[in-house]
């Protein structure tokens, strides 16, 4: 997830009009391509969270970005609706670990606690699935307002080149502050701020780290609906999409990492799945109106479903099957 301070490294972004896209108001075709195998998925069609299939990170650290909330596993912040993953942002003082156990380890006191204005909740796959190349696409609907940062992106499963942002990070999809209205100036789009953006970060440690960003206007988000969000990674080249079409391309050298001169690295190992509604934090308080508004809790995430498909024919680079196009 973007922080105002990374954000200041933009390497690549781009913004512009998305023409002739198409509102999704119904649930979007899964691939029936012949050449994608399915090979993961969570429908969310039981009564609970699958935790055969998800984790939680329970912090209250602010994602190094300063964000407003505590993550917890309480079925008050995550929980199973009417076949949707519903991650619930309360506004309600919460308290729990200061720190990540990543951070806590050697670098924090792993006791200290700290409290939050607002609980929400992070589901992770890490130790529990994680893929090298792939289609992965998520339908969610995405909540509204001042300070909201919903986001479904990816962490390497292994830092094999090291801590962030040498092994990378995977944002399939975020959105700040989704239907505020506010002058052009200030970055608002017509009818409601309706920005979504798509990001690697990599380079080295931070604060030496770098980004690659684009992010379009796509007014149907602002329906409240479901929309389809995804990218199709193969070896030296990930695209995203939504709603089936694809907006943005990034290849081998629009990325790097310090610690090998390997052009496909960091994003040639194994990457996991994480799902989170954020409160406040760099992004969405710079932005639009600035802050967050307090008004309008508890604000939802609903998520429909997560699929994960693998090149049935090019299981080693992906990339016979990223659609069809010669690269």
């Amino acid at each position: 997830m973007i922080s105002s301070a990374l954000r200041t490294m933009l390497a690549g972004s781009a913004a512009f009009a998305f023409a002739g896209c198409a509102t999704a108001s119904g649930p979007a075709p899964a691939s029936e391509d012949s050449w994608w195998t399915l090979v993961w998925s969570d429908e969310f069609d039981g009564d609970a969270i699958d935790r055969s299939k998800w984790d939680f990170d329970i912090n209250c650290w602010g994602g190094g970005n300063n964000e407003r909330q505590c993550y917890t596993d309480s079925e008050r912040n995550a929980s199973v609706e009417d076949g949707a993953l519903v991650i619930t942002a309360r506004k309600e003082k919460s308290t729990g670990p200061a720190f990540p156990p990543s951070i806590a380890a050697g670098q924090a006191d792993p006791d200290a606690k700290a409290t939050k204005p607002f609980s929400s909740a992070r589901l992770v796959t890490r130790g529990k699935a994680s893929w090298k190349y792939g289609k992965i696409e998520v339908r969610a609907a995405l909540p509204q307002g001042q300070g909201t940062w919903p986001a479904i992106w990816m962490l390497p499963e292994d830092n094999v080149y090291g801590g962030w942002a040498r092994s990378g990070e995977i944002d399939i999809l975020e959105a700040v502050n989704l239907g505020v209205e506010c002058p052009a100036d200030k970055g608002c789009e017509e009818g409601g701020e309706n920005t979504i953006l798509g990001t690697l970060h990599f380079g080295g440690g931070w604060p030496d780290n770098a980004l690659t960003s684009t992010e379009i206007p796509y007014p149907p988000v602002l329906d409240g609906g479901y929309h389809t969000f995804g990218i199709e990674w193969g070896e030296g080249i990930i695209t995203w999409s939504v709603d089936g079409q694809v907006y943005a391309t990034k290849r081998a050298e629009d990325w790097y990492t310090t610690s090998t001169d390997d052009p496909d690295a960091p994003f040639d190992q194994r990457f996991h799945l994480l799902l989170n509604l954020a409160i406040g934090g760099g992004l969405p308080e710079e932005r639009a109106l600035g802050g967050v508004d307090e008004s309008g809790f508890p604000k939802r995430m609903l998520v429909d479903w997560v699929r994960v498909w693998q090149c049935a024919d090019d299981t080693a680079t992906g990339r016979s099957c990223i659609l069809g196009r010669d690269d």
